[in-house]
């Protein structure tokens, strides 16, 4: 459990910096992320989810 919230905080941390650092192109950039199509996004959030998994496969080996 405790690798688990160490985890769930590193991603916190890193999704949370470019809101941080660049506020005025991350509100460009969710203005973008709404007006494109939906398969735009699920093939995008696939590839992630699939590079993630990979990355924790490679990790845990």
């Amino acid at each position: 459990m405790e690798f688990f919230l160490c985890v769930i905080g590193m991603v916190m941390i890193v999704e949370g910096l470019p809101y941080f650092a660049f506020p005025n192109k991350m509100k460009t950039w969710v203005r973008k992320v709404i007006n494109s199509p939906d398969s735009s996004l699920r093939r995008f959030g696939l590839v992630l989810m699939v590079l993630g998994l990979s990355m924790v496969y490679l990790g845990r080996n």
